[in-house]
């Protein structure tokens, strides 16, 4: 295993703090989402940064490593050329599985645009390290993976997080990414005591830390990146930290942003926190070792209960025997609002045209019986359509404003300047698909 450069104290890096992050005192790193960085055209800011020799980590969301499927070819190029771009000395993925369905099980291909958590079984874990092997050979640098947070519980788990993530470095000589925040998350939610999965884990791994907040509703704890640190995740800071010195620490953020003096507060909190509790200065000793192994039946096992998992929270099937009933429903709520904030934001002007109060309710009533199989601007594309299949909106001028919106954007290639150029692409894809072209005024 590569020892991680010591990186510091960090904040994660997004577009609406960018100014409060570069004239932020004592910054030593930073961390931005990998889906968001084109490595042509990285953002002035990053670049000022980097300049000033503040490191930039590409931290990915989108990869699935914990999925049935292998990794992507096209996915893991793309991460590979963020690191190289950002002149990165790791990148970070997901404990977790994002899609399903497919190939493997025969059945429409689901995406729950949202982490979601594998189970900790013998065959998730052959999976995963095999996952994990793919994703090292194509990367330029060392990969660290993340414990994500979870709503509920698969049944039939054979081991704790502890032990699967002790197994999984032994196995593969990754990197961890221990969100302390996550671990917080799943004591609240699942029972799990973090000083345990702390004693368990192998902490020597560690390439760095996460800290965030998150708010508790009906005895469920959201793991929302949108409100201030509590004090239970520092407290689990302190316990990480008197047992190993972490390389780094990074306080995540991705809404609600606070004004710059209350991030720079809590960045205070976590510096304090990690000077109260000195380390033990234990050394690394996890190894790769262990040799690949035929993963094909266990892929084929743990694709089918991961679609079936995934079906029942997106697309209203049963509930698999065994789970909590009520907790996938939590779980199923989130994700519709979850998609419903996102395709409000990669997508600003259907809330727009429908009108706030509007946008939301429709959306979630659509997504209630319609899974996401192709990313989020597809999705937002499908609901534009659906509501005009459906004969909404009622408004005649709303209707026309989002068929002209939805003409513009459902071809195979981006608008065209000249507003018949892109009538004509729209009616070819249309007549194409199907369904007929509406008159616009």
């Amino acid at each position: 295993m590569q020892r991680i450069e010591r990186l510091g104290t960090g904040i994660g890096w997004r577009p609406e703090i960018a100014e409060a992050v570069e004239a932020m005192p004592g910054i030593d790193w930073v961390e931005a989402v990998a889906e968001n960085v084109c490595p042509g055209h990285v953002p002035d800011s990053l670049l000022r940064l980097r300049e000033r020799g503040v490191t930039v980590v590409p931290h990915g969301v989108s990869l699935g490593l914990g999925g049935a499927q292998r990794p992507d070819e096209s996915r893991l190029a793309d991460l590979a050329a963020r690191a190289e771009a950002l002149g990165s000395p790791l990148v970070t993925e997901h404990i977790a599985f994002v899609r399903a369905g497919g190939a493997l099980t025969a059945s429409q291909p689901l995406e729950a645009g949202h982490l979601l958590p594998v189970p900790r079984t013998r065959d998730a874990l052959d999976v995963l390290c095999e996952n994990i092997r793919i994703a090292q050979d194509a990367l330029p640098v060392p990969l660290a993976v993340e414990n994500i947070a979870a709503l509920f519980s698969w049944p039939g788990e054979e081991m704790t997080e502890g032990q699967f993530l002790y197994e999984l470095v032994e196995r593969t000589g990754v990197h961890l990414l221990i969100d302390v925040a996550n671990l917080h998350t799943n004591h609240v939610n699942r029972g799990e005591d973090p000083a345990k999965a702390l004693g368990e884990l192998p902490v020597e791994a560690i390439a760095y830390v996460h800290v965030a907040g998150g708010f508790e509703r009906d005895g469920v704890w959201h793991d929302s990146h949108a409100h201030p640190v509590p004090r239970p995740v520092l407290d689990i800071l302190a316990d990480l930290a008197s047992r190993v010195s972490p390389p780094g620490v990074l306080l995540e953020r991705d809404e609600n942003f606070p004004a710059p003096e209350e991030l720079e507060r809590e960045l205070a909190e976590i510096r304090g926190t990690l000077a109260t509790a000195p380390a033990d200065g234990r050394t690394v000793r996890f190894l790769s070792g262990k040799a690949a192994q035929d993963t094909d039946p266990a892929r084929q096992r743990l694709a089918l209960a991961q679609a079936a998992l995934l079906s029942a929270l997106v697309a209203g099937t049963p509930a698999p025997e065994g789970f909590d009933r009520v907790r996938l429903k939590v779980q199923s709520r989130a994700l519709c609002a979850k998609r419903a904030d996102v395709v409000a934001k990669v997508a600003p002007e259907l809330p727009e045209i429908l009108g706030a109060a509007a946008y939301r309710p429709a959306f979630l009533s659509y997504a209630q019986c319609r899974p996401m199989t192709g990313g989020y601007r597809r999705d937002a594309l499908d609901f534009a359509e659906h509501l005009l299949d459906s004969g909404g909106p009622g408004d005649a001028g709303v209707r026309r404003e989002l068929e002209r919106w939805w003409r513009e954007r459902s071809g195979p290639t981006p608008p065209a300047a000249h507003p018949g150029a892109r009538l004509v692409r729209a009616a070819r894809y249309a007549l194409h698909r199907g369904r007929p072209v509406l008159r616009s005024a």
